[in-house]
């Protein structure tokens, strides 16, 4: 009889690379690019603490491939202008400890704050709603031309992140970004051959696949991070996320992670959650475990797990082959190594807030506090769990009032 797996259990993500044990350290955004969007000593310090500290696969955050499409000021970019050294130490860094490094590459479409763009492009012309809107521009529709060109700017980036170091690749096509753009009925109108049917909307992230497949062989993973839904009504559904994973199957992908929302509809940090999603810890569990039985590809679940028995069953179970940790990773670099050693270190995150709700979502608190955390463990400091949401407001404030000042100068 084969025994359940557990988090220390070694899985293989495709015949050339294994992961050392079922941790996954999922993107978060950590805004530490240098000027020149480099990464910089800062987050090379970060990465080098996290593959320390015991995670199978350490997943970057967001890697813009255009430096003119950034969804925050500090995105690091990896285009023809980048240093890549400084992406080759990073890779180096991250990869210590038996380590397998992925980075994350993603375009925000329409989603680029207003300070940092007059006019993005989305698949069609449809402003962000929600409570976020007055933060962002309405966005133009690409031309098909300039759908081809971000198509091939993915296939670049994933060939140069090969070249420099790193094991794999990650296509962001969840959180409303561009892919998960083109994907949505809600976001997606166009009328040509990247809109309308459910076949139309998912060519975009099938060709970026594709591209970056041609470019990279087959001995490097190629996964994708996918939303179960966008939990909007007449938006991407969970019945259209299957159909695409099996899609993906077929295509060769190595490993999907499983996640929800965009900016309209935060389901990713946690949103809504039902109770019975609370008792399981993870916010998409139960897709997850539906999506198991339809596909062989491994499954991450991100968002949500905090203790070690929960995890293990959830791998038991079969309702995921990884388990997707990140925020306790950015207070407890050694988080991945604690539970390894048989802890169950629970790790209750409290909710970050000012009390004045308007102002929470404006900062993007349940994110911008979380990377000031990063920031200082890139600094070579620890994370200072207590640290007021005020004070996180006050340093996003002046990191925004730095990038209007310098925008207006260029």
């Amino acid at each position: 009889m084969t025994a359940h797996p557990s988090i220390a259990t070694p899985i293989d993500i495709n015949s050339h690379i294994t992961s050392k044990n079922r941790l996954f350290k999922s993107a978060m955004s950590e805004q530490l690019a240098d000027k020149q969007a480099n990464p910089s000593a800062e987050l090379i310090r970060l990465y080098k603490e996290w593959a320390e500290g015991g995670t199978g696969i350490v997943l970057t955050g967001n890697v813009m491939i255009d430096r003119n499409a950034l969804g925050e000021p500090r995105n690091v970019v990896l285009d023809k202008q980048s240093d890549l050294q400084r992406f080759r130490d990073w890779a180096v860094a991250g990869s210590a400890n038996n380590t397998e490094l992925w980075m994350q590459l993603n375009h925000p479409g329409k989603q680029i704050p207003s300070v940092l763009c007059k006019e993005p492009v989305s698949p069609s012309a449809i402003p962000l709603g929600g409570d976020m809107a007055a933060m962002f521009n309405p966005p133009r529709a690409l031309t098909e031309a300039e759908i081809e060109d971000i198509i091939g700017r993915f296939a670049w980036a994933a060939e140069q992140a090969k070249l420099c170091g790193f094991s794999g690749v990650q296509i962001h096509a969840a959180h409303g970004y561009l892919c998960s753009q083109f994907l949505s009925p809600l976001q997606n109108q166009r009328s040509d051959q990247w809109g309308g049917s459910f076949e139309n909307r998912c060519r975009f992230v099938l060709e970026v696949y594709r591209a970056i497949r041609c470019a990279v062989g087959s001995d490097f993973a190629v996964a994708i991070k996918l939303n179960s839904a966008d939990f909007q009504r007449g938006g991407f559904s969970e019945d259209e996320s299957a159909e695409l994973v099996k899609l993906l199957e077929a295509e060769g992908i190595d490993l999907v992670e499983i996640s929800g929302g965009n900016y309209e509809q935060p389901s990713m940090v946690g949103a809504d959650q039902k109770s019975s999603t609370v008792a399981r810890e993870a916010y998409f569990i139960e897709f997850a475990q539906q999506l198991a039985a339809q596909t062989n590809l491994p499954l991450v679940v991100t968002g949500g797990f905090r203790t070690l028995s929960v995890m293990n069953r959830a791998l038991a179970e079969g309702s995921c082959a990884m388990i997707g940790i990140a925020r306790p990773l950015a207070v407890l670099p050694n988080y991945s190594a604690r539970l390894l050693d048989g802890e169950e270190c629970p790790l209750p995150m409290r909710k970050i807030t000012t009390g004045i709700a308007k102002l929470d979502t404006a900062v993007m608190l349940d994110i911008t506090w979380y990377e000031h955390q990063l920031e200082r463990i890139g600094l070579g400091k620890s994370a200072k769990p207590g640290m007021s949401a005020w004070r996180s407001v006050l340093k996003t404030f002046w990191a925004l009032g730095g990038v209007v000042v310098s925008r207006r100068r260029a």
